[in-house]
Order: structure tokens, then C-alpha cells, then sequence
């Protein structure tokens, strides 16, 4: 997990293995995305804009879960 500037999302991190792409939004809300390729989490992840990123690329495409 590595900090990002953003105004929605605090940190992002990627699973290669699981191909899980891990969010924690402001606020210590934590989310998982499975099935993400590694391509878009790389997207996603090096994107000027990590929360867009998230909103357009990630959400609604990929199965979601929040963690406790």
C-alpha cells in the first residue's frame, strides 16, 4: 500500500497474485477489488488522478467488497 494525493483516496495497493486491487478512501473506509488485471491497476494506480481513476475505471467493473 502506498500513500496517494487525492481528495477521496488516502492509499492504494495492488495483488498481483490475487489480482486484488486494495483502496482505503478518506475517511479509513477500505474497499477490494477482485479480478482487477494488472494493466488497469497499474492505470489506476500511476493516474493523476487516483479517485477518478477509481470512479472510471474500477467501480462497477470489478467485484467489490469493504473490509472491517
Amino acid at each position: 500500500m502506498r500513500e496517494v494525493y487525492s481528495t477521496s483516496v488516502s492509499r492504494i495497493g495492488y495483488d498481483a497474485q490475487t489480482k486484488d486491487l486494495h483502496v482505503v478512501w478518506k475517511g479509513d473506509k477500505a474497499s477490494v477489488y477482485t479480478g482487477v488485471p494488472p494493466s488497469v491497476a497499474d492505470e489506476v494506480m500511476n493516474s493523476w488522478s487516483v479517485g477518478k481513476a477509481v470512479r472510471e475505471t474500477v467501480i462497477g467493473n470489478y467485484e467489490h467488497r469493504y473490509l472491517a
